[in-house]
């Protein structure tokens, strides 16, 4: 069968200013969350391998845009890193800062692959840390302050921005699971970081709507769609309070203008609800999006719970489902998530028959694998795994767009092997190889196979 994609489709791939920048230690950019938990607690991260140690694109930008061009990318998403522009979140622009991403943005859009630009992507400027984070109002109106820099300086040329990628995961690791700085374990606090990061993603977007600049703006969420173990309506009211907590959470707000209304109730009943003003109600409701970009790696499958609360225990989502493992599921072992491609055509049409059909992109969509250095031959790792998985999401993808989806593109996580939070270098992402110590990069067999389907517009599959 061949798949052939609608005309003008978004081929690329994605990556983030912390994950693949590096130089942070030898110019002015300032430090970030992960640079000072790093410093204390480098155990925490695999191998001790911190945020120093990446594919250097501040250094090999030209380079690697011409592989993007080889891979035949039309569009490439990245991050300005707030803590290179503003070093200490607040105060003087970086000229450095500007310079490098000014050359960035016209390097790419030379070589005509369309910049897709977020503002946040999880590197929280450590002096904003130290007020609070997003706990503090002010931090707010700094990132709201940060974004309107960046539309008067790049605006002209950036025509897609994202206010951030997937805010949820700030919310989980940093407040309730303790898998980002600051280590938290605290719902009421999780709460207020995840309205407050609405607040700042909604005047973010007026202060882009205020100004008048050319193209689009909308936000990055990773959208895991929650399965019930069965339909059992214990079952399925279990789904729908992870799909609350875990979706809608920032999903209303940013195509409804709104939270639903059974999340508030929910948080209400379990005296977890942050502190609101006056104001919030409207701020938010001028929030709704351009145009939304879901990364999607893997489904949700829960249950109700089989046992009572400790009612000693802090309050935590788990209160209100139990996970599910579906027996017969695929997986992949080495990040431990289950493969199941028809997820991202579930999350198409939720958006299209609930959300009003909103514009959206596949942003992420990606397989770690570890040890890759097992399937090199002939100088080239045969990533057959990969294309695979890439395909048999696009099928869906594909299903999705013939049904009505709007859906305007698909975009890889991730471009070349890159320094991956706490798991570092533990699972590789990239079309392209990297060899982290004399930084060579070679692109791998998954790449080739992209840079044909791009061209076509499609492939064909029997």
């Amino acid at each position: 069968m061949k798949y052939v994609f609608p005309e003008n489709f978004w081929w690329g791939s994605a990556s983030s200013a912390l994950q693949s920048e590096g130089e942070g230690y030898y110019t002015s950019r300032g430090e970030t969350t992960w640079d000072h938990w790093f410093a204390s607690q480098p155990n925490r991260f695999h191998q001790e391998t911190g945020p120093q140690d990446t594919s250097q694109f501040y250094r090999h930008w030209q380079d690697d845009i011409q592989l993007l061009k080889q891979l035949n990318h039309n569009s490439f998403r990245t991050s300005l890193s707030w803590a290179r522009l503003i070093p200490n979140g607040i105060g003087e622009v970086n000229p450095e800062a500007v310079a490098f991403y000014n050359q960035v943005i016209n390097e790419l859009i030379e070589q005509g692959i369309t910049p897709f630009i977020t503002l946040f992507h999880f590197d929280m400027p450590m002096a904003m840390q130290e007020m609070g984070g997003w706990e503090n109002r002010e931090v707010v109106d700094a990132y709201a302050r940060y974004a309107k820099i960046c539309f008067e300086l790049f605006g002209d040329r950036v025509l897609h921005w994202f206010t951030f990628n997937e805010p949820i995961v700030p919310v989980e690791g940093g407040y309730l699971y303790d898998f980002h700085y600051p280590n938290v374990v605290d719902f009421r606090r999780a709460a207020t970081v995840a309205y407050n990061t609405v607040l700042a993603h909604a005047k973010a977007v007026q202060a882009f709507r205020a100004g008048h600049y050319a193209g689009e703006i909308g936000i990055v969420l990773n959208l895991t769609p929650s399965y019930p173990r069965s339909q059992n309506p214990e079952d399925r009211k279990a789904a729908h309070h992870a799909d609350l907590l875990f979706n809608r959470s920032f999903l209303d707000p940013v195509l409804r203008g709104k939270y639903p209304a059974d999340l508030v109730t929910l948080l209400k009943d379990y005296d977890q609800l942050p502190k609101c003003q006056a104001e919030d109600s409207s701020t938010i409701a001028e929030g709704t999006i351009d145009l939304l970009g879901i990364n999607y790696y893997q489904p949700r499958r829960v249950k109700c719970r089989d046992s009572i609360v400790n009612p000693l225990t802090p309050f935590m989502p788990e209160w209100l489902f139990d996970n599910y493992e579906m027996p017969g599921r695929k997986m992949n072992p080495y990040r431990g998530w289950e493969i199941y491609e028809p997820g991202i055509y579930d999350i198409l049409v939720n958006l299209r028959d609930n959300y009003g059909n909103p514009r959206c992109f596949i942003s992420e969509n990606g397989m770690g694998v570890e040890n890759e250095q097992r399937f090199i031959e002939n100088g080239k790792i045969n990533d057959q795994y990969r294309i695979d998985f890439i395909s048999g999401h696009l099928k869906w993808l594909h299903k999705g767009i013939s049904e009505g989806c709007n859906c305007l593109g698909y975009h890889m996580w991730t471009f070349i092997d890159n320094w991956s939070w706490c798991n570092a270098y533990k699972n590789r992402y990239g079309f392209i190889q990297l060899d982290l110590a004399t930084q060579q990069r070679t692109i791998k067999k998954s790449g080739e196979w992209f840079a044909i389907t791009a061209i076509n517009n499609g492939f064909d599959e029997e």
